[in-house]
């Protein structure tokens, strides 16, 4: 008898996990990671999205600094580098290209005094700067339109 006592002892504790344990967790992973894959899959299309919005906010502070330090806004984005405004011209995030950046001029009515002379480069500068990027964006505008 004190052997059945011993060998019984020995069998009550918790000997693993049972079927029902490892179904629940692997559910309960399976939730997660649904919930979770969705949100991931628009992740990057963000970053690539807030990368051309501080791109932007960024040429269009070095124009206006260009404007007042010189007096007329830079005939090219080229200009801005050339200046020291900018290291370079940044790439754009969706297209992944620095060449098709499109910029909107002054209009030649508008600011003469700010505009440079013929022998500066002539004709008026850029005031305004834009992805070419074609497509939408997440929130459903235009990349042009930024």
């Amino acid at each position: 008898m004190d052997d059945t006592r011993r060998e019984s002892r020995l069998r009550t504790g918790p000997a693993g996990f049972t079927l029902i344990e490892l179904i629940v967790v692997v559910a309960i992973i399976g939730i997660l990671a649904t919930i979770a894959v969705p949100a991931m899959k628009n992740a990057p299309q963000k970053a690539r999205e807030a990368a051309l919005k501080e791109d932007l906010f960024t040429m269009r502070s070095c124009i206006d600094q260009y404007l007042a330090d010189k007096g007329h806004y830079p005939p090219s984005l080229q200009a801005l580098v050339d200046a020291g405004y900018m290291r370079r011209i940044p790439e754009d995030p969706i297209t992944k290209s620095t060449k098709t950046w499109k910029v909107d001029y002054a209009e030649s009515d508008q600011d003469t005094d700010l505009q440079p002379p013929d022998e500066q480069g002539g004709g008026p500068g850029i005031i305004d700067v834009h992805s070419g990027a074609p497509g939408t964006a997440l929130d459903g505008t235009t990349y042009a339109d930024w």
